[in-house]
């Protein structure tokens, strides 16, 4: 990683130390685009990808958005300029309003189907996917390409060279645990109706990373739904539910589920939701195998505390000064106490 590291930076230094020349920069599934200006005006459709360019220094560049301040208030008090780009339902974006907007790039998720109407207007399109942590650094990389300068570059350098070091850290720690040892934990992506997060995901790579085994690991990807009865089969020792998905306490599921081990021994967090909710595919993934592993092996992190740990990351990252009250509504999953 490293390697493709310093290639990717020599190769944007060379790029972008040229004004007026055009630039060609491969996305996250191979397809070379063509940028023949300066990227000032953002359209980006990808819900997650937003949290990387507000790492990278470039949130205010954002001119349209699939985000809405109701769905991740924190990434609007974070960067309220975003209030007043073009907002749309869904992930669609109309082609004319973004050639209006004078859009300069747009990022999509690979795949996405409306990219050839944006290519047809135009518009550079960066297909992005990240899945896993060397693919998320490697989207920071080319995203950073995209927006272009020095500070950028060392921005993306300085986020990946953190996450590097969180996960060698905490796996000098957790490598060694046997299978008794290692908890297994549910992740419930939503309550009603019942999905969970299953093996090939990031959900799977942190849970394995902070000490865990995947209570789901039968099921392949993300966002699967599975029967009640299921979940009562796999007795997780640890749920943990996306910071969406509501209370167990308050669902349909309370009683029934009252019998799980985890319900018993009080082992049943709310996942905390910043920015962009941790537990899925962003930048406070980094902040997210910490959370976990402090809760999964406390007594192997005794002095660990995430509070500063979560204000020195907003304001390192998100050049944002987080006060502790704050900090605590994330990890507890609560929106700021006054809406942006």
């Amino acid at each position: 990683m490293r390697r493709v590291l310093a290639l990717l930076l020599a190769t944007s230094s060379l790029m972008y130390g040229t004004p007026g020349v055009a630039q060609t920069i491969t996305d996250d599934v191979g397809n070379q685009v063509v940028v023949n200006h300066a990227v000032n005006r953002i359209a980006d459709g990808w819900f997650a990808h937003h949290s990387l360019l507000m790492a990278l220094g470039a949130g205010d560049r954002i001119v349209a958005t699939v985000n809405h301040p109701e769905d991740h208030p924190w990434m609007f008090r974070l960067q309220p300029s975003l209030n007043q780009a073009l907002q749309v339902r869904g992930k669609t974006f109309d082609s004319e309003a973004l050639v209006t907007r004078k859009v300069d790039a747009v990022f999509v998720p690979a795949g996405d189907p409306d990219a050839a109407a944006y290519r047809q207007a135009g518009l550079p399109v960066f297909e992005m996917r990240f899945d896993d942590f060397p693919s998320m650094e490697r989207s920071m990389l080319t995203t950073a390409q995209v927006v272009g300068g020095e500070q950028v570059e060392q921005r993306a350098v300085a986020y990946n060279r953190y996450l590097e070091q969180q996960i060698a850290a905490i796996k000098q720690k957790t490598a060694g645990l046997t299978a008794q040892q290692r908890p297994s934990v549910l992740h419930i992506e939503s309550l009603h109706p019942l999905k969970v997060d299953g093996r090939n995901t990031l959900i799977d790579t942190w849970i394995t990373l902070a000490g865990g085994r995947n209570a789901a690991a039968s099921v392949d990807g993300n966002m699967k739904p599975v029967s009640p009865e299921t979940i009562l089969k796999w007795q997780p020792d640890v749920i943990i539910i996306g910071a969406g998905a509501g209370e167990l306490a308050n669902s349909d599921y309370a009683s029934l589920f009252a019998p799980l081990k985890a319900v018993q021994r009080h082992q049943v967090w709310q996942n905390p939701a910043g920015v962009f909710p941790w537990d899925r595919y962003g930048v406070e993934a980094a902040l997210q195998i910490q959370w976990a592993t402090q809760l999964l092996h406390p007594e192997l992190f005794p002095r660990s505390n995430m509070i500063p740990e979560t204000q020195d990351f907003y304001r390192r990252f998100f050049n944002y000064p987080l006060s502790a009250e704050e900090a605590a509504r994330i990890l507890h999953a609560q929106p700021p106490a006054t809406q942006p």
